[in-house]
């Protein structure tokens, strides 16, 4: 194993930094995981009828939250408590939002190999919006505009709000933006794909200004509240507001989602249909691979112009190895190359300074440094009898790929101090020490007697 970068792996004993109300105070909580599921719950789908739905908002909120993790983190935590990122309510859980959390523990719905931005909202109004309108840095393939049914059937709620100038006037004040002195008539003059309008122009007093829609619709929720204009599904006579919906329409709409449920649909129908394309799993899921065959290795990698040269290197290390150990080459030998060490880290389960995970004849590399150190375990492993102990099998491997900077040493790890991950310079000694046994091992009987016992087994004295 290499040292590389420390990245933190996610998973039921992960905490958050969470600051439920930034604004009223700066107390920090340190959240497991799961809790903070179950709060979000709590803060964003507590009028969820069906168990089935809230099982798929706590998968969306679990994924978000991931997501999303770090985004506050110059000002000393990971998520605040608001719809800015979720809206957490600790006090408000409740046994089923607990169980429903419990359900779908560790679950994530993923998207080429990382979390994916699992958005929400109440209520869509009948069709889901192309992420790009409220995000346009951002192009997800699995948040496109989609018609949804469910929303209907389920009932989406029509509303209306008249607006009072003085107030729309005193609502763009405290955010900042630009009005015209008196507005006397709000009207649409862009709208997006889905009919939700992208562009106001505020007129009064000869002035016309123009304001985007959902900062005109973020103005006046902060100011005025949410429910005065609850979405950007509508039309508008002079100041009078007529719509659909609730919230900015991407992702999984509430509304529909309890719908299917009522109707018999699990939390994965529903999560698919929300998120087509997307991945649900425990770890890492969704790359999409570029297959290279040798004539004795396969690489999978997502950057083939880039690391078409990985295989012949692959195939040239592992004839010399053979060659040098007298250890013929399995069969069917793969190696996944990983594009980052997060993707690396969400497939494998292992935390960032791991740079290789091996089984079998399967090799999955962080980095290609790492390349000779794992066809060496192929070949180790695929001769060694059962019952070796991984102190052996480990330090054969660490002494086969640099003879010279093994030290010899008669006292060999426990095999626990080997398999361990969360201490990395533990591990490092754990790794150099195993390598130090069998190298002295080889002084005392000879590399090939020692290499021999990979298939009769220890010798009694050395056991």
């Amino acid at each position: 194993m290499l040292a590389l970068l420390m990245a933190q792996a996610v998973d039921a004993q992960t905490l958050l930094k969470v600051r439920p109300q930034p604004s009223v105070n700066r107390t920090t909580f340190d959240v497991p995981l799961e809790k903070y599921v179950a709060a979000v719950l709590a803060g964003e789908a507590s009028v969820l009828r069906s168990d089935e739905a809230l099982k798929a908002m706590a998968v969306a909120a679990r994924t978000f939250g991931v997501y999303g993790r770090g985004r506050h983190a110059q000002e000393g935590y990971d998520l605040c408590g608001t719809t800015h990122c979720q809206r957490v309510d600790l006090a408000g859980v409740t046994p089923r939002m607990e169980a429903a959390a419990a359900a779908t523990a560790g679950e994530l719905l993923w998207s080429a190999g990382k979390p994916a931005f699992a958005v929400y909202s109440r209520d869509c109004g009948g069709v889901t919006e192309d992420v790009s309108t409220v995000w346009p840095e951002l192009s997800a393939t699995y948040l496109r505009r989609q018609s949804d049914p469910y929303c209907v059937r389920g009932g989406s709620a029509a509303w209306q709000w008249r607006a009072k100038a003085a107030d729309l006037l005193a609502a763009l004040s405290a955010s900042q933006l630009r009005a015209p002195r008196a507005i006397e008539q709000v009207t649409i003059s862009g709208r997006t794909e889905t009919g939700r309008a992208r562009e106001l122009t505020l007129m009064g007093g000869g002035e016309r200004v123009r304001i985007s829609a959902t900062t005109f619709r973020f103005a006046v929720g902060r100011a005025l509240g949410w429910e005065r204009l609850p979405s950007d599904r509508y039309e508008v006579a002079g100041l009078e507001f007529a719509g659909t919906g609730s919230g900015h329409g991407v992702g999984l709409c509430q509304e529909g989602a309890d719908e299917m449920g009522s109707e018999g649909r699990r939390y994965r129908e529903i999560l698919a249909f929300y998120y087509p394309g997307t991945e649900l799993g425990r770890t890492g899921r969704g790359i999409a691979w570029t297959r290279l065959g040798g004539e004795i290795v396969t690489l999978f990698t997502t950057h083939p112009d880039r690391d078409g040269a990985l295989l012949g290197q692959a195939e040239r290390q592992l004839r010399e190895l053979t060659e040098r150990t007298n250890l013929t080459a399995p069969r069917g030998i793969e190696i996944r190359l990983y594009p980052d060490v997060e993707t690396f880290r969400n497939a494998t389960g292992e935390p960032g300074w791991v740079a290789a995970h091996t089984v079998g004849v399967h090799i999955d590399l962080q980095t290609a440094g790492a390349l000779r150190h794992e066809l060496l375990h192929v070949l180790v492993e695929s001769h060694a009898i059962a019952g070796l102990p991984v102190w052996f099998r480990e330090g054969l491997v660490g002494y086969l790929e640099d003879p010279g900077a093994a030290r010899p040493s008669a006292r060999a790890p426990a095999d626990a101090d080997l398999r361990q991950t969360a201490d990395a310079d533990g591990a490092r000694r754990a790794y150099a020490e195993a390598a130090g046994a069998v190298a002295g091992l080889v002084r005392r009987y000879g590399e090939k007697a020692v290499a021999g016992w990979l298939g009769s087994g220890l010798p009694r004295d050395v056991r």
